[in-house]
């Protein structure tokens, strides 16, 4: 099977991935990779890293294509001809195709707020989407040291703590109940939330926005927050309007099947832009994994239809340990945790000051249904410690994870690879024995550090001990963040451990 000359439009990380992993897989026709913004494909996962000064932007910049691979930057596809299989690019340029790759990624969604105006003019108010827009935060922070975040999903969450971290002045906004409210349970979001407090940010959750002037954004209960800037992290729309106007089918996103294809087979379409049915937009893992799904499929390699992808959404904080795992979580008011499939016996460590663990009776719950369903709760606030895990027959279908990095550790394993958790000792396997601080070291070797490429912490300490000095060396080395980015601080203190003589075998 030949896929012949592949265009792909749009510059993000879908984008990159699926133009590497075709080269890997050995498509030996052309290939073009068409970027809207006016720079090479970057982490944007790691914007918070530039919004604190952790990072430089061009420390984000994604590892350079392949030498036959064709990138242009700064040109955006306006016009498709499908019947001619041609391109129209807005800087005039024509590009033929014979498979078509849609990833456009998505835009910023914004809210309808009276006053509000357009983001990215010289009143103060950004939507954060790019690393142009972190720049921008950048370039106005001398004159403007208190920053209103409004919206506290990841992105909101990130730059919020980033911003906080830089010295900034830090409120954030948020409409849903608690922080992160689509993507933890409350008992998580409220020890986040706490977190959060403690360094110094201004907390506004439950709260809508209802108007914006001149500097002062003014909420629902009547109080009015000054803001030098006001960051909105509102959410994003799936960027369609492309395909729409070549006259594939839209919804929410451009509807794709199980090979990712559109209404028209010769136009495939992946990442946050499309709308799959085993796929959520806006995270990484999918996009991901569509990418690789697709280079199999057009390279003709065994590969099935793309079903999805297993969800891992991880919280970039430094300080911060928390992960969910699966669709959303349970609703709020879900009944007491069970565990060891014994009715009404539910698990609780750790309440108030002792953090010690105990066990609690509590009345049956989700747990002890008949389909083979469990609940199983770890709460330890003093220490800001939680674990929610809901089983299926023994296997982990969703869990939300705060504090417990030996745990995250060893659930995500099991969840990756569909296997059964211990029916014995799960107080001992959530809490780890005996306790320690989060950090890489703790890690057993077979930990998987870097996600994309599939590297163990033993790899990467391996790469350090045998002369990889920096991140960059051991990303030479092993690849280990050269995907999402998403590990590069987990590396990096793998690298420090290791030149100090302080890594464990």
């Amino acid at each position: 099977m030949s896929a012949g000359e592949v265009l792909v439009v749009g510059g993000g990380s879908a984008a990159h991935r699926l133009a590497e992993r075709l080269h890997h897989h050995g498509h030996r026709g052309g290939m073009t990779v068409l970027g809207a913004e006016p720079r090479a494909p970057y982490h944007r996962v790691l914007l918070g890293s530039v919004l604190d000064g952790t990072l430089p932007a061009a420390a984000l910049a994604l590892p350079e294509l392949p030498g036959d691979v064709r990138v242009r930057t700064g040109t955006t596809v306006t016009r498709i001809d499908r019947r001619r299989r041609l391109a129209y690019a807005d800087d005039g340029s024509v590009h033929r195709y014979d498979t078509l790759v849609l990833a456009t990624g998505a835009r910023p969604s914004v809210p309808r707020i009276p006053g509000l105006p357009r983001p990215g003019g010289t009143e103060g108010v950004l939507a954060l989407r790019t690393l142009a827009d972190a720049e921008h935060v950048l370039r106005a922070a001398p004159d403007a040291r208190r920053t209103v975040v409004l919206g506290a999903g990841l992105l909101g969450v990130e730059a919020a703590a980033a911003l906080r971290r830089a010295g900034h002045e830090v409120a954030l906004v948020h409409r849903g109940p608690h922080l992160l409210h689509r993507h933890v349970d409350a008992t998580a979001g409220d020890l986040l939330g706490r977190h959060l407090a403690e360094q110094g940010v201004e907390l506004h959750t439950g709260r809508r926005a209802t108007g914006y002037c001149s500097g002062k954004l003014t909420l629902d209960d009547g109080s009015v927050l000054a803001a030098d800037t006001l960051l909105l992290c509102t959410g994003a729309v799936p960027e369609t309007e492309l395909a729409r106007r070549a006259g594939l089918t839209v919804r929410s996103g451009i509807v794709v099947d199980g090979r990712l294809r559109t209404d028209d087979p010769r136009i495939h379409a992946i990442g946050d832009c499309a709308e799959h049915p085993g796929d959520t937009a806006g995270h990484l893992e999918p996009a991901w994994g569509q990418a690789e799904s697709l280079a199999r499929q057009l390279t003709g390699t065994a590969a099935p239809e793309h079903r999805g992808t297993r969800r891992i959404t991880r919280l970039r904080v430094p300080g911060v340990d928390l992960v969910r795992l699966g669709p959303d979580p349970a609703p709020p008011g879900a009944g007491p945790a069970t565990a060891g499939g014994s009715a009404g016996s539910g698990y609780s460590a750790g309440s108030g000051s002792s953090g010690g663990a105990g066990r609690s009776a509590g009345s049956p719950g989700p747990g002890a249904s008949g389909d083979g369903t469990e609940v199983i709760t770890l709460a330890d606030p003093a220490r800001g410690r939680y674990a929610r895990l809901t089983l299926h027959d023994q296997h982990i279908s969703g869990a939300v994870l705060l504090g417990l990095p030996r745990a995250i550790a060893a659930v995500s394993r099991l969840y990756e690879r569909g296997l059964p958790v211990p029916s014995a000792g799960r107080l001992e396997f959530l809490l780890g024995i005996p306790p320690a601080e989060p950090g890489a070291d703790e890690l057993p070797d077979d930990a998987v550090v870097c996600r994309c490429n599939n590297v163990t912490k033993h790899a990467i300490t391996e790469a350090c001990r045998a002369g990889a000095a920096d991140v960059e060396e051991v990303a030479a080395a092993t690849r280990a963040t050269t995907g999402c980015g998403g590990c590069t601080s987990a590396v990096r203190s793998l690298c420090g451990l290791v030149r100090t003589g302080s890594s464990p075998s």
